[in-house]
């Protein structure tokens, strides 16, 4: 995902951090603790204003999530 043109909606600041995180899907992820949906996120480092964006999970990386916890 390519973010050297990202601008703030807010206040319009140029400077920011990219960070990710996952989440479960549904039900059986649930139960399982298998973080099926993964995000980056976009954060203005003046005014903390936020975006996600959804991120493609490998079928690999859920496996391994399954067997890590």
């Amino acid at each position: 995902m390519e973010h050297r043109n990202w601008e703030c909606p807010k206040c319009n600041s140029r400077q920011f951090e990219t960070d990710q995180f996952s989440a479960t899907g549904g039900f059986w992820t649930k139960i399982f603790d298998i973080q099926s949906k993964k995000f980056t996120t976009i954060t203005c480092s003046r005014c903390t204003y936020t975006e996600i964006y959804k991120t493609k999970s490998s079928a690999l990386s859920n496996v391994l999530d399954f067997f890590t916890g």
